[in-house]
């Protein structure tokens, strides 16, 4: 991922300070992925003015340095617990993690 991208941060805080890394799944507005079953809807992208759905790609894990990348919380904010859990749980459907 060259540009700045949306990223769903699965690693917990202190991980991510301690180590500089965030493992995640990144997020894609890119419509083709609404018959993906390992893409789960987070919201509309930009607020309902855009109208793009936003999507986490679960089939795509990764890890990055965020201090490097100088990355920022999304304006988007954090998803739902529901979303969270839907997210999780796909996530495990392909990694098996218990």
């Amino acid at each position: 991922m060259r540009d700045r991208q949306p990223f769903l941060v699965l690693s917990p805080r202190t991980f991510n300070e301690r180590t500089s890394l965030v493992i995640g799944l990144p997020m894609t507005t890119a419509s083709y992925n609404a018959n993906n079953p390992f893409a789960v809807v987070a919201g509309i992208a930009g607020g309902a003015k855009s109208g793009k759905t936003s999507y986490v790609l679960c089939h795509q894990p990764k890890s990055f340095d965020w201090r490097i990348r100088e990355a920022a919380p999304h304006p988007m904010g954090n998803l739902t617990d529901a979303r969270f859990a839907e997210v999780c749980g796909v996530l495990n459907q392909i990694v098996q993690l218990g």
